[in-house]
């Protein structure tokens, strides 16, 4: 594969986890999937949105970047591809939905001080599926 870093988005339920883990076996690649249950804001965000959907969205960033950085830097002398099922950038969709405005900002200063030390993906793999098709997929997983 003449790509290093290929990273595959999408909407909750487009197949981007199923995606990257046949990948990764077919290339060998090392995978990088998203981390989100460990985070310890998520159950008290759903019960208090605009008290804690600054420190979840700062949490989710700081651990996608911790990932990403880590995995990233460190040479692998039997696996030269990573496939990953998110693109750093996401941090920024979700938080401009949660945060109010000026948290937002504050963010995306943060965010910008941060990106560029992230290793941005050889190919973006992008999944557009219908509406119907991501209910149901996220209807099998429940």
């Amino acid at each position: 594969m003449k790509y290093n870093f290929v990273t595959i988005e999408g909407n909750i339920g487009a197949g981007k986890t199923t995606l990257a883990h046949l990948l990764s076996k077919h290339f060998n690649a090392r995978l990088i999937l998203e981390e989100f249950a460990d985070n310890p804001f998520l159950p008290k965000f759903y019960e208090n949105p605009s008290q804690y959907a600054f420190p979840l969205e700062l949490f989710f960033m700081a651990e996608r970047y911790k990932q990403l950085k880590d995995v990233l830097q460190t040479k692998d002398m039997f696996q030269h591809v990573s496939i990953s099922d998110y693109l750093f950038n996401k941090c920024l969709l979700f938080a401009k939905v949660n945060l109010v405005d000026e948290e937002f900002r504050l963010y995306q200063k943060l965010f910008e001080i941060i990106n560029p030390q992230i290793i941005q993906p050889d190919i973006l793999i992008y999944l557009h599926t219908p509406v119907n098709k991501l209910q149901e997929n996220i209807k099998k997983t429940q």
